[in-house]
């Protein structure tokens, strides 16, 4: 992805969501920060594949605005850690749910090795083009037989002539399984990531599109983030692309 269009689709748009939830109210935190990749019926899937509990440390890679930690530590009581490249994703993070955000990339975690109990990994490995790198950071302050949990876009291996949004690097389901293994985790389950999300959720992160869109639709950034989402949008819908949950463990 080209550096604009990640701002504008990591960072210009995190900005924007966070004003339209302090606008709307509190309730339209979460799903509005989930926007895009988790669901509540995701989340439940990792959250329980990866055996959450009061008192997790759970390390959120490429946390973005915080939505999948602040769930996990409203549900399970875990004490969440981000990580996050972006300075106004990390901004909004704090600002939406107070949460503990390092502003630093995933490549280059600055924790201590075998000091997190479980991490998450959510729609970031496919933006990366050096996903052994950053697996094996994870790989490096997970303590031994912790879980991570992923979601990753996935690409179809007749499909890859496909043109592809700005910067992502999808990998297929063999690159996947293949880069986990050769970084120190064990593949122990996957799924497609569930379709079917509350009408209550849906229609809160609509009102928040829609506040965003009503704000900045004349500028360059939106119009930059919003054809990034309706080609991710036409290649999901065709099939080319789909979303799966996983579930490893470090060895």
């Amino acid at each position: 992805m080209t550096a604009t269009a990640m701002v504008a689709e990591f960072d210009d748009v995190a900005g924007w969501t966070a004003d339209a939830v302090e606008r709307l109210g509190d309730q339209y935190a979460i799903p509005a920060a989930c926007r895009g990749s988790a669901s509540p019926a995701a989340l439940a899937w990792l959250a329980e594949a990866c055996e959450l509990s009061a008192g997790t440390t759970l390390l959120d890679v490429g946390a973005g605005v915080g939505g999948p930690a602040a769930w996990a530590a409203r549900r399970f009581g875990v004490r969440p850690v981000l990580v996050e490249p972006m300075p106004t994703a990390c901004r909004a993070a704090r600002r939406l749910f107070g949460l503990p955000v390092i502003a630093a990339d995933g490549g280059r975690i600055p924790l201590r090795t075998s000091s997190i109990d479980t991490a998450w990994c959510l729609g970031v490995l496919c933006t990366v083009e050096d996903k052994a790198a950053l697996l094996a950071e994870i790989h490096r302050v997970l303590r031994p037989g912790a879980s991570l949990g992923l979601l990753v876009v996935v690409v179809a291996r007749d499909n890859r002539w496909q043109p592809l949004p700005d910067g992502n690097h999808f990998p297929t389901q063999d690159e996947l399984a293949n880069v986990l293994d050769r970084t120190g985790f064990t593949l122990l389950e996957q799924t497609t990531r569930p379709d079917s999300t509350p009408l209550s959720w849906s229609r809160r992160v609509e009102e928040v599109t829609a506040a965003v869109t009503a704000q900045h639709r004349a500028t360059p950034a939106y119009a930059l983030a919003a054809r990034q989402s309706e080609r991710l949008g036409r290649l999901f819908s065709s099939g080319h692309l789909s979303m799966q949950l996983l579930h490893a463990v470090s060895r």
